[in-house]
This record gives structure tokens, sequence and C-alpha cells, in this order.
């Protein structure tokens, strides 16, 4: 339960989902086991027909991970998208790559070991599409850094902004949290209101929030 939704809504929704097979199947069935946290069923469908609507050729993702997003994206997009993927943990970045050596994705994914925040004023190519799933806290700084690469008419993706509904309610703000809750209420009025850009906050998962690039 992720406190952004009422439990039988989210039941419903993720129940009328078709299931995943192969390689995606199993990085579910992994990542509940190792408890470790990957995009909700209902962000996973989200983000695969934004992808099949825009049809981009260039993805840019920050946190990769198990692998487990960017092999929905390569599976949600054509042949010729190329998928570049930012994750800082050495164990996770091991972990990706034997994942995608067992697919046919494995050529249209690259990772870049190392910090976001050191590594995206690196980056010269543009992007059609960029999937913010790191360290939210940083999210305003990730995203003043895309903006430098992001294609007319791209889209920025951001998950967790809602941060288990934290940053809609001060009722649910755990003390420990507060920091993360405060610049995240930061990171969504700025992009609401930054000229040049139109976006919209969705109440799915734990929090998502679209950001369209007008020019």
């Amino acid at each position: 339960m992720s406190q952004i939704n009422e439990e039988y809504i989210e039941e419903y929704i993720r129940n009328i989902i078709p299931s995943h097979k192969g390689i995606l199947k199993e990085l579910e069935e992994y990542a509940m086991k190792n408890h470790i946290p990957i995009i909700e069923r209902e962000v996973t469908q989200l983000l695969k027909v934004i992808l099949k609507v825009l049809n981009p050729k260039s993805i840019l993702e920050i946190g990769t991970a198990i692998g487990y997003s960017a092999l929905v994206m390569a599976s949600s997009t054509n042949e010729d998208c190329l998928i570049t993927t930012i994750e800082r943990r050495s164990d996770m970045v091991k972990e990706a790559e034997e994942n995608f050596k067992k697919t046919k994705y494995k050529d249209r994914i690259r990772i870049l070991q190392g910090e976001a925040e050191e590594l995206l004023p690196t980056l010269n190519d543009k992007y059609d599409f960029i999937f913010l799933d790191a360290a939210k806290g940083q999210y305003l700084q990730f995203f003043n850094d895309c903006k430098r690469i992001l294609n007319n008419k791209g889209i920025i993706m951001s998950d967790n902004v809602l941060f288990k509904g934290m940053v809609a309610s001060d009722d649910l703000v755990v003390r420990r949290k507060k920091t993360i809750v405060k610049r995240l209420r930061k990171y969504l009025e700025y992009i609401n209101n930054i000229e040049g850009y139109e976006s919209c906050i969705l109440p799915i998962g734990d929090g998502v929030a679209l950001t369209f690039r007008e020019e």
C-alpha cells in the first residue's frame, strides 16, 4: 500500500494489468524477495503507454537498480531507440548488466556508473525521454541538469514524487524524512511553474510527475 490511493483501488488496478513473462517476471519476483524497490505495476503501464505514444529515439534513466525499468523501456520502444542509464552502486550495476545480457535488448542499453550529479553535466547527447528514479531529494538538481539535454517536445518523468503521501500531508511525514519531503515539495512547485514546460502530477504508485518541454 503506497498511501497515495485507497487500497481497494490499487488492488483493482493491479489485478487487471496483464502479468509479465520472462525476464521482467523474474525481476519482479527477485525484487520482491530481496526487498529491492522497482516501479509499481501501474506506473510500469503508464511508462509503456507514454513511450509508445512518444516513440523516442533516445532515453536517459537516472537510477538503474537491477535494470527492471530499463528493460521495460527497451521492450516498449523500437529497435532504433538507445537507452542510457545511470547507477551509482557497483553491485547494482553488476546485477543490471547480467540481467541485460539475458535479453535481446543488451546492445541498446548502456550503463554509466557514478553519481548522477557528477555525470549529468558531462553528457552531450540529447534525449527525447528522461526517467528520474534515483535520490528523491536531488530531483531539482537532476531536472536542471537535464534541461540542457532534453530535446524539444521531450518528456521528463519523475517517480515517487508524493513519497507515500508525505508530500501532500504533514500528518504523514516521518521526522527522518522531513528533508526529502521539503525538497520534493520544492521540486513539484518548481516544475509546475517553470516557463516553457507543462507538468502534471498523477496520484498512482508512489506519485508520478510528467513534464513536457514545449520549446
